[in-house]
């Protein structure tokens, strides 16, 4: 029986869910934009307490491991640190891209998406102006193309094969969806970011002792964070 937290805060979606065996037991979530200070470590001990556990009952933390936003993905792994260091467990890091393709393969049906054996998944992450984070999954989520960066224009995912059937979604799909025009393409809405989605990947992770070194673990931030300068400050005269 393995007793995993899950956390998510890659993107603007905060969320928190426990799971058993891989099956999410509770979660809470906001969709509320960047509040993830004020929420992640509430939305925790609250869906601790409302299931009468404590935190040295969990065999695991699990993290949202990025890409996404360097703020609340350094909120996620400052929080499950903290977790694992007092309770002496273990520490589990999941993509969320690869989370959310393993939500859309659970529900392929439902979604109706074709019956393909060599389908492709494609999730985006919102990176702000004409950029997506992406990555490319076949069904047993296994890499076809690593996690990058990349610019929206009409030579985007322009290696996928036509006769392949494609699935976009994840809250970066909408601004592909103009230039993405080729055939067996299937788009997905209102799949964003969860970490319902995580715990069948983080009991895999758990059975297969996938752990991530406490002291040294960083976040997949993709980028390099770039702080902006008070414009305030280059207007103040000099003395």
């Amino acid at each position: 029986m393995a007793l995993i937290l899950n956390l998510e805060s890659s993107t603007e979606i905060c969320s928190v869910a426990l799971s058993r065996d891989g099956e999410p037991v509770d979660f809470l979530e906001s969709d509320e934009g960047q509040n993830h200070a004020r929420l992640l470590s509430v939305f925790a001990q609250e869906l601790m307490q409302r299931n009468q556990l404590k935190f040295d009952q969990l065999d695991a933390v699990a993290v949202s491991s990025g890409p996404g936003s360097y703020t609340g993905l350094r909120i996620g792994v400052s929080l499950a640190k903290g977790i694992c260091y007092a309770n002496q467990i273990p520490l589990i890091a999941i993509s969320p891209l690869q989370a959310m393709s393993a939500h859309v393969l659970a529900q392929r049906q439902a979604l109706g998406l074709p019956d393909s054996h060599e389908l492709i998944l494609c999730p985006m992450i919102d990176a702000r102006r004409m950029e997506v984070y992406t990555a490319r999954f076949n069904e047993r989520l296994e890499e076809l193309h690593p996690v990058s960066a990349e610019i929206i224009d009409e030579n985007i995912f322009s290696e996928l094969e036509h006769q392949i059937p494609v699935v976009y979604f994840g809250n970066g799909a909408a601004k592909c969806q103009p230039v993405v025009n080729r055939p067996n393409t299937w788009f997905v809405d209102d799949i964003r970011t969860s970490a319902q989605f995580m715990c069948s990947l983080s009991h895999k992770a758990f059975e297969n002792k996938v752990f991530e070194d406490l002291a040294y673990y960083e976040p997949f931030y993709l980028k390099d964070f770039i702080a902006g300068i008070s414009q305030k400050n280059l207007l103040k005269p000099s003395h």
